[in-house]
């Protein structure tokens, strides 16, 4: 699909705590993690190590709006940092993976362990409840509008949940993770024919790419994935968590480079060919609910 400039009048103003795009395809892309931002009144808390903003989902915006635009979809990407409140954790700050070791809704620590306030316990109740009210609500009202929007015009739409991280992080999980992390919350976050069709999808390509992948492994699906993803209701959710080894030239002093571009064009057309793969399945369900 042709991009349409007129798009352009439609990303809204940076005085939001995200942006966005809108598409009118049934195609949802949301990456809650883009952020680095820092407010004052939150960066005057923390230390300095936490400006740095080290456990970002780097570049998500420039790896999936090229994507978006092609696809005609609606790209929503949080503007702040995961430090400052993490979009894709309940509000209530219940554990997504009970057992094993995670952040929270207002992280404390780096996901290396290190801390990102100086006093032990640095927010309180009312302070975690402001961050919510102020940064997380606006994400998922507009989360919640678009997808209404596009499954009222379309009858099924796709909720395509766009991470990434460091390939190795030891405190969260042994050894290197997999290339391409894919989570449908265990079939229960989209039907089964469109989780099927990313198993088939990298089956036609996996002899063609130096990558590897997984599907509902250590990553099975944040929570947005889980709590917008309602097959019966015609909300298809799949969460991509990628490896950063796959389009970053090093993990460690993460940059937009030349390098990045080209390998982030390959990692955009294993992505867009998933989501195509995505779609085609959900398509053919017609007016069908899991």
């Amino acid at each position: 699909m042709t991009h349409d400039p007129t798009r352009d009048a439609q990303i809204t103003s940076s005085k939001r705590p995200f942006f966005i795009m809108i598409g009118d395809s049934p195609l949802v892309i949301s990456a809650p993690h883009n952020g680095v931002e820092l407010p004052a009144e939150v960066a005057s808390k923390m230390c300095a190590r936490a400006e740095l903003s080290e456990d970002t989902d780097w570049f998500m915006r420039e790896l999936y709006e090229p994507i978006a635009r092609a696809l005609n979809a609606t790209l929503i990407c949080g503007r702040y940092s995961r430090y400052v409140v993490d979009l894709n954790r309940p509000a209530s700050d219940e554990s997504l993976y009970p057992g094993q070791r995670t952040t929270g809704l207002c992280p404390t620590e780096t996901f290396s362990g290190e801390p990102l306030y100086s006093s032990v316990d640095p927010l309180t109740a009312t302070e975690k409840q402001a961050r919510v009210e102020r940064y997380w609500r606006p994400y998922h009202q507009a989360l919640r509008e678009e997808l209404a929007r596009l499954k009222a015009r379309h009858g099924q739409v796709l909720l395509w949940e766009a991470h990434s991280i460091k390939s190795v992080v030891p405190l969260l999980f042994e050894g290197r993770l997999p290339d391409l992390n894919l989570g449908s919350f265990e079939g229960h976050a989209c039907h089964p024919s469109v989780e099927r069709s990313l198993t088939d999808t990298w089956a036609t390509l996996q002899a063609n790419v130096p990558w590897s992948f997984v599907l509902n492994g250590r990553f099975k699906g944040g929570y947005i994935t889980r709590a917008y993803g309602d097959p019966s209701q015609g909300v298809h959710a799949v969460q991509l968590e990628l490896s950063q080894r796959v389009y970053l030239e090093s993990e460690a002093s993460p940059a937009w480079s030349e390098g990045t571009q080209e390998r982030a064009s390959l990692a955009r057309a294993l992505i867009t060919a998933l989501i195509e793969g995505c779609l085609t399945a959900m398509s053919a369900l017609g007016g069908e609910r899991a």
